[in-house]
């Protein structure tokens, strides 16, 4: 299901990084301020707020109202930070994830949005903007949800913690239980999911918006593996950076190991910044996405390469 080089690439980097553990606290503090901050900023965007990063930093970290902008956006700043909270706590304990919880994480993403549904599964019909897929009606969520939860808990187990989490994603957002707030609550569990087996919060860019859509609905279709490699490819991302950050550094890093935008990166090689891009995007060549663009380096061009059969590419 998930690309075998990706795959291979997430347990040798989750492997490092336990290794390093204990994690030093004052990387590891400006890390997850970091990234809770790019959590909650690309999570909101996905779904429409117009709060630019640094703006969403400024509402965090001052409690600062950004003019010309909505009360409702503030709002979606702070209960996300909030609901990270509760997320990070529930993960370090071991109760089993029912659909209690995804009910209270609920709860504080719509908290003073709208009250009334905050935490309560809807009553009426939805259909998701875009999709063809067709919410289950909403006599049938509760059921549904008590379902996810057993399944959750038991043959979903059997499977690669990511491949579960992304799963636990898509499950959740095609139940569709709530009026509003489904997305930030799947994409919230799933990094309940993957914070609680020790890998770090993973960030689905909204940069990366169309593709994420695109890939739920491939998994809405039957086919789950285009989902599993993209939260794989941003599950990568992030044990990169917590690599990159809490690694002890004796010295310069290699020539071979510096990160290069692909355009860079073709030099020397017989493919094409868009082969290049296509290898990055389905998880085939180690690579890591800042902004827009796509680097990678040439060990990872290396491994690639060698990694192929006499005469493919």
């Amino acid at each position: 299901m998930m690309e075998p080089r990706l795959l291979a690439r997430l347990e040798k980097k989750k492997a490092q990084l336990d290794a390093l553990r204990p994690l030093p606290a004052a990387a590891v503090r400006r890390l997850d301020e970091q990234l809770t901050i790019e959590w909650i900023y690309h999570s909101n965007a996905i779904e429409g707020n117009t709060l630019t990063l640094r703006e969403t930093q400024l509402i965090l970290e001052t409690g600062l109202t950004i003019g010309g902008k909505s009360l409702r956006e503030h709002f979606e700043v702070i209960n996300h930070k909030e609901a990270i909270e509760y997320v990070t706590d529930l993960a370090a304990g071991d109760t089993p994830i029912t659909a209690f919880h995804v009910r209270q994480i609920h709860k504080l993403v719509l908290a003073r949005i709208d009250d009334v549904n905050a935490g309560q599964y809807r009553t009426l019909p939805v259909q998701i903007g875009g999709a063809t897929h067709r919410p289950p009606d909403a006599w049938e969520v509760a059921r549904l949800m008590n379902e996810w939860g057993d399944w959750l808990n038991g043959p979903a187990l059997a499977v690669h913690l990511v491949a579960h989490a992304a799963e636990a994603h898509h499950r959740l957002a095609a139940i569709h239980p709530f009026i509003d707030g489904n997305g930030r609550t799947a994409r919230l569990v799933m990094n309940l999911l993957l914070i609680r087996a020790g890998y770090p919060p993973t960030i689905i860019l909204c940069t990366n918006r169309q593709q994420y859509y695109r890939v739920l609905a491939q998994t809405d279709a039957g086919d789950s593996g285009p989902l599993v490699n993209f939260v794989g490819r941003a599950v990568e991302r992030s044990l990169t950076l917590y690599l990159e950050a809490c690694t002890p550094r004796r010295g310069p890093s290699e020539p071979a190991d510096e990160w290069l935008p692909l355009r860079a990166a073709t030099v020397d090689t017989p493919y094409s910044q868009e082969y290049l891009s296509l290898l990055a995007r389905t998880g085939r060549l180690e690579a890591i996405k800042r902004g827009r663009v796509w680097y990678t380096t040439h060990r990872a061009l290396a491994t690639y390469t060698d990694s192929l059969p006499p005469g493919a590419s």
